[in-house]
């Protein structure tokens, strides 16, 4: 029979929840990392990759690997393009030519994007990770030194007496 102790302390070893605060912060920046890379369909891939190899928090993992959602993917990809035509002094971009669209010709188009799309993507991820860390860690002691400081509070203790019975 599984007991509620044995399910809770499964439940912890999974969410990693005895895990420091820098293992915790470093695994979320790890997530921000793969949300704001360039390997656009393999971030759920990499981010369960990264999990398992490295015993990364996956919850934490997921979670900055999820910055990168429907809501957010448009505003991320302008980003990622911006920077990278600006880094590489590339203007930005030439108008995709429909008709009469071969192979080659539609390489030749898609050339003259990737580049800068792999280099904005590379500079977000880095600027990401190197911010969201900091952030992340100071979120994660402040939340916890909060918590301890909820635990370890004395509850009120009532001042009056109260009355005697005769």
């Amino acid at each position: 029979m599984v007991s509620v102790a044995d399910i809770r302390a499964r439940l912890e070893q999974v969410l990693h929840l005895h895990e420091s605060p820098h293992r915790t912060a470093l695994a979320f920046s790890v997530g921000i990392f793969i949300a704001f890379s360039p390997t656009y369909g393999l971030h759920t891939l990499s981010a369960v990759f990264c999990a398992w190899a490295f015993r990364l928090n996956a919850v934490a993992l997921m979670a900055g690997a999820f910055v990168n959602n429907p809501w957010t993917v448009v505003p991320i990809l302008a980003a990622t393009f911006w920077t990278g035509f600006h880094v590489m002094g590339v203007p930005e971009g030439v108008p995709v030519q429909w008709n009469g669209l071969t192979l080659e010709g539609l390489y030749a188009q898609i050339h003259t994007y990737a580049l800068p799309f792999f280099v904005g993507g590379m500079l977000l991820s880095l600027l990401g990770t190197l911010l969201a860390y900091p952030l992340a860690y100071g979120t994660i002691v402040y939340a916890r030194s909060r918590r301890r400081a909820a635990l370890t509070d004395p509850a009120p203790v009532a001042t009056q007496n109260p009355p005697e019975i005769r």
